[in-house]
């Protein structure tokens, strides 16, 4: 008999057809003699339509009301998976984030986990009922209810996992596991197995949306053995776990791109002391989020700093450096969204010298101009043109020899 928590996203409960077809795996769970809590995200288009009515009212809205109404949502799921779990005979009952309670900070909109009082779940679930958990919620300190900012469902079901002590936390969704890369772009792109937790955070992070990126942050930090399986399909998925689990480790282990990019050049800007604090601290405290960074210096005591940073953060991140330029004194800046990075990442990176030119030649061979670089330990980065996106990851995808034979 194991503990297991099992978490459903929008499209696998977007309709109660396919809110049968949970209820239907639930049960598979159960009759199996395993103690299951099930956490659930909003029916599909319904967190959207949700937010659309705070924003149609105010664009300036109360974000602890803003909570109140968007996490209605998994309400509703919760408790219309119980009443389709409780028609196959089996004992189950929704909660809240706030009744469990799920602890959160006060940041609404974007509140972070700090406890999860699981006693009680555990009690019930020792006796054979089943928890429906609404993902992406909680209480704040103030005892009124938060959430978690979008993806924030994955994010609730690794957390109440690590409270609960399960064995695994299998999150249900309509891809069934993580590839080499995606299958739209690389038909050949093979299932994983297994990936490290530290290989599915780097790939998150940039720009592989299989797994939100705090959930895999937490699942590492908790040691909580996740699983990615398709709602859809009776197929074996990928766990994530850690690197010891892992025996034979690929050098790259996959290939990620993100076209939510933009670029961002501050050119002519003196070369002094202080300077870049000036650029990158104004950009911190207008909450942009900076990524890729290089920095030119030339022979007339002038330097040209460019940075990616969110396309969506771009109007924030131009507006913050037009304020300070009378105090920098640069000559110009320039915006570019017509780029996209590309990730190749793998444990093996360690151990293994010629990552990164294979990756330049790959690219050199096909015509790709490369415009800022950037590594890790497990990771490289590059920019591009966006036009030349697909053709990059097909040609690494095969330089690195993950096509499937």
């Amino acid at each position: 008999m194991a503990r297991i928590v099992m978490k459903f996203g929008g499209t696998s409960v977007a309709d109660l057809d396919r809110l049968r077809n949970v209820a239907a795996r639930v049960q598979r769970e159960v009759e199996a003699g395993n103690e299951v809590a099930v956490v659930v995200s909003a029916m599909s288009g319904t967190t959207n339509q949700l937010v659309g009515w705070c924003q149609g009212l105010s664009s300036l809205h109360d974000a602890r009301e803003y909570d109140i109404v968007v996490s209605t949502g998994e309400q509703i799921t919760a408790g219309l998976l119980a009443i389709a779990l409780q028609t196959l005979g089996i004992e189950a009952r929704s909660w809240a984030g706030w009744q469990i309670p799920i602890r959160t900070d006060g940041a609404h909109g974007k509140a972070r986990i700090e406890a999860i009082e699981g006693q009680e779940l555990i009690r019930r679930m020792g006796l054979g009922q089943v928890a429906v958990v609404t993902g992406f919620q909680g209480l704040g300190p103030d005892n009124r209810i938060t959430t978690l900012g979008r993806g924030g469902s994955d994010t609730s079901a690794v957390a109440l996992a690590a409270a609960l002590g399960a064995d695994r936390c299998d999150i249900y969704t309509d891809v069934d596991g993580v590839y080499t890369t995606d299958p739209r772009i690389v038909p050949r792109a093979r299932k994983l197995a297994r990936i490290s937790y530290e290989e599915m955070l780097e790939l998150a992070s940039v720009g592989a949306k299989v797994l939100q990126t705090r959930s895999v942050e937490l699942a590492m930090k908790e040691q909580v053995r996740v699983q990615v399986l398709s709602s859809f399909q009776d197929l074996p998925g990928t766990l994530v776990v850690d690197e010891d689990e892992i025996v034979e480790k690929e050098i790259v282990s996959g290939i990620a791109y993100s076209r939510d990019e933009a670029k961002l050049t501050v050119r002519g800007v003196p070369d002094r002391p202080g300077v870049a604090a000036a650029v990158f601290g104004k950009l911190a405290a207008e909450n942009v989020n900076v990524d890729m960074i290089v920095q030119n210096i030339s022979e007339e005591g002038m330097t040209d700093m460019t940075f990616t940073v969110g396309e969506t953060d771009l109007p924030r991140a131009q507006a913050a450096l037009s304020a300070v330029q009378p105090e920098i004194g640069y000559a110009e800046l320039l915006a570019d969204i017509n780029v996209a990075k590309i990730s190749v990442v793998g444990v093996g990176m360690r151990s293994h010298a010629g990552i990164a030119s294979t990756m330049f030649k790959a690219l050199a061979d096909k015509g790709i101009n490369i415009q800022v670089i950037s590594t890790s330990e497990i990771k490289v980065s590059i920019l591009i043109a966006s036009e030349y996106t697909e053709l990059a990851v097909r040609s690494l995808h095969t330089a690195y020899g993950l096509d499937a034979s």
